[in-house]
């Protein structure tokens, strides 16, 4: 089991490219002086339901154009964990509707489908810093305004920063399948995290998850079937949609001859 007060400090070591590595270090050190948030991916929280969580840290290899991008771009692009519900309307200027993307990786769906949908506004959540800097890099080069991204463990954001009935919908790509089965307990998609994901949802609102793990994607069916509230308006698994990108990592599966299956489910 994880221990749940575990604080995430990143090595420096471990965070920068082996080029030019002295400067690096130096220029990451600076960027987790000016924006302390960085180090912090969950809050203590001595009575969460949650004992095991679905991710665990390890050491990343930064860029000098994704520090750099963190350093100029970190407090246009990025929230940062508060205890107060977020103002979607002050946060993106706008009433669109809202779509919250849980462990967006390398931001690749994210920023294509953000760039063929201004109209929506979209608010990633991802702990790796890796995939966090490399997409507010795409962002602040593109000026995709519709788009912010938060470095936080997604349940507490989603406890602490979301109102209920306030979100249009839910993307779960590629959530890490944890295959062995001691390590099932440790999915992201199950309950009561589904449950949290409903009360969050406008009625009408989705959930999309993505996976090419098969038996995940049937412990998604059931686990959303099983969810109060949740509708599933398909016979089983959905339909691709048209506007989700492929990405470079489902092309590795489907090169593995894995099968991608798609599960949407809609609020009652």
């Amino acid at each position: 089991m994880e221990d749940t007060n575990k604080t995430d400090v990143l090595e420096l070591r471990d965070a920068v490219d082996s080029v030019d590595a002295p400067n690096t270090v130096g220029a990451l050190e600076a960027v987790f002086a000016k924006i302390p948030e960085l180090r912090t991916v969950e809050r203590r929280n001595e009575n969460s339901w949650r004992e095991v969580k679905s991710y665990v840290l390890r050491g990343q290899r930064l860029k000098p154009s994704q520090i750099e991008a963190l350093d100029k771009h970190f407090y246009d692009y990025a929230l940062v964990h508060s205890m107060e519900k977020l103002d979607f309307k002050k946060v993106f200027g706008n009433d669109n509707p809202v779509v919250i993307e849980i462990g967006f990786g390398m931001g690749e769906s994210t920023a294509r489908i953000a760039r063929e949908n201004p109209n929506i506004n979209y608010l990633g959540i991802e702990v790796f810093l890796y995939g966090f800097s490399k997409l507010l890099s795409v962002i602040a080069n593109e000026g995709l305004s519709n788009v912010r991204i938060m470095r936080f463990d997604a349940v507490q954001v989603l406890e602490d920063m979301i109102e209920d009935e306030s979100v249009s919908g839910f993307h779960i790509f590629f959530p890490d399948p944890w295959p062995k089965k001691r390590h099932h307990k440790k999915r992201l998609v199950q309950l009561p995290f589904t449950t949290l994901l409903a009360s969050k949802l406008k009625k009408g609102g989705y959930i999309y998850c993505v996976t090419d793990w098969e038996d995940y994607a049937k412990q998604m069916l059931f686990v959303l079937e099983s969810t109060p509230g949740m509708s599933n308006p398909y016979d089983g698994y959905a339909p691709a949609r048209p506007w989700r990108p492929e990405t470079s990592f489902e092309r590795k599966g489907l090169d593995k001859s894995y099968t991608i299956n798609e599960v949407w489910f809609e609020k009652l």
